[in-house]
């Protein structure tokens, strides 16, 4: 088994991207591709200063946004300038007529998307070309699954998003509901060769705690984009 000592499984390092100015705001991003704003940078900075210093990192995957490309080339670079790998399946749901609204005014300025989006129908498309949590589901688990078959017995990075990250708990527990995803936040998963999926931590964010960025963190929830 070469190198590896875990030829069976892939371990997955999953982290959602830093804060945008987006977040701090509220607003709606979906595919808007919105920049990391300070806050963001700095907690690239730290999740990526974290990263180096635990077991080594073979490849780093991102979704194809700035505000989580620019989080994944942190990572990278500190984990010795590995290339980043876009993959446009990591991307946020798309969220139709919602994106660029505030969560306050999306009730009233798009009452028919907004119902969509809170909506508990999974096959539920959101007015404006926004896609249903199952497409969102289907895109994200099988990209997740190709990176997985890829490096069977390696550690890889996956820098993605809120909504995304949710398809893949769902994923590895069907019945469970994940406590919230903060931007930054690290969740473990292995993926073994028979396409199992466990989850080994979930939303870790010590890095964080020394520095006080605890305080925003919007997105987390089943409302965010």
């Amino acid at each position: 088994n070469g190198s590896s000592a875990h030829p069976a499984y892939t371990e997955i390092v999953v982290v959602r991207h830093g804060e945008t100015e987006w977040n701090a705001d509220k607003r709606i991003q979906g595919h808007v591709d919105v920049d990391l704003n300070e806050v963001g940078r700095q907690q690239a900075a730290l999740v990526a200063d974290r990263l180096s210093r635990e077991c080594k990192v073979s490849a780093v995957y991102s979704s194809d946004l700035k505000r989580a490309f620019d989080t994944a080339q942190a990572i990278a670079d500190r984990c010795g300038s590995i290339e980043v790998i876009k993959e446009p399946g990591l991307r946020e749901r798309h969220l139709g007529d919602l994106q660029g609204l505030s969560l306050s005014e999306a009730a009233k300025a798009s009452p028919e998307a907004y119902e969509a989006f809170l909506s508990h129908k999974t096959s539920q498309e959101i007015p404006g070309g926004g896609e249903s949590l199952d497409k969102l589901y289907e895109r994200s688990t099988s990209s997740f699954q190709r990176i997985a078959a890829k490096h069977r017995g390696e550690r890889v990075v996956v820098v993605s998003h809120g909504g995304t990250i949710r398809s893949l708990h769902k994923r590895a527990c069907p019945s469970g509901r994940p406590a919230k995803i903060l931007n930054t936040s690290v969740h473990i998963f292995h993926i073994s060769d028979g396409d199992e999926w466990t989850i080994k931590s979930w939303g870790d964010v010590s890095h964080l705690n020394l520095k006080g960025f605890l305080e925003s963190g919007f997105g987390g929830d089943r409302t965010s984009g």
